[in-house]
């Protein structure tokens, strides 16, 4: 099947990478290697029963060129999301106009995870593209979960 070139004229842009998330069973070997060892700061914590989700927030760089990490791991193994398979879970993306993003790629057939655009754990409006494609929206991650991020103005006007 060869590759279909999408319309170009989107009312958004990617402005850069927003986050990488990891996460493990326990997240204190990971606090140990990103934090202790590579020096990088935690500046937050976050808890979501419904994400099923403890998670160390790092940064790394400063600003507008700060790239979050975040560390997770679930509050129960069993359950999904399991945000420690894959191990790297997934990237996020600075959206210039999360809305738009949304609106665009949905009518181009984009899948999203359940639950629409909401606060992340960083407070930036978030929305999810499904890592797989089916009948009803056959556009995906291609097998990556990607997190939209609507930048705030700051980011937008030094990534731009």
């Amino acid at each position: 099947m060869g590759y279909k070139r999408l319309v170009t004229s989107r009312p958004f842009r990617v402005l850069g990478i927003q986050q990488i998330a990891i996460g493990g069973l326990d997240k204190a070997p990971l606090s140990e290697l990103w934090s202790g060892l590579f020096g990088i700061e935690k500046v937050n914590d976050y808890r979501s029963e419904s994400e099923n989700v403890d998670e160390d927030i790092l940064s790394l760089g400063s600003g507008a060129h700060a790239v979050e990490i975040d560390l997770m791991q679930p509050i129960d193994p069993e359950r999904s999301p399991k945000v420690h398979s894959p191990a790297l879970n997934h990237i996020g993306l600075w959206i210039d106009d999360l809305p738009q993003a949304v609106e665009w790629l949905s009518a181009q057939g984009m899948r999203f995870t359940p639950g629409g655009i909401r606060k992340g754990a960083s407070g930036y409006d978030v929305c999810f593209l499904h890592p797989k494609g089916n009948e009803a929206a056959p556009l995906s991650g291609q097998g990556v979960l990607i997190e939209l991020v609507q930048a705030p103005d700051d980011v937008v006007a030094a990534l731009s």
